[in-house]
């Protein structure tokens, strides 16, 4: 799947700011509104995003279980 489909879908499950996405993922507010605009990322980048939505996806059903 593309990293923008991916972020956009997360956005939207989850309710977080664009801007706290980009700074808790990346230290990047202007992360998504960058991509939006066509901005590309590194690989690396899309890696750490990704490490970012799984992680906090986990965290959430961990704290939904209990």
């Amino acid at each position: 799947m593309y990293i923008n489909r991916e972020i956009e879908m997360f956005l939207r499950e989850s309710g977080m700011a664009a801007t706290k996405l980009g700074r808790l993922a990346v230290s990047d507010p202007r992360l998504v509104l960058d991509m939006r605009r066509g901005r590309e990322l590194r690989p690396s980048t899309q890696i750490r995003v990704r490490q970012f939505i799984a992680g906090y996806r986990a965290g959430r059903k961990s704290s939904n279980a209990a």
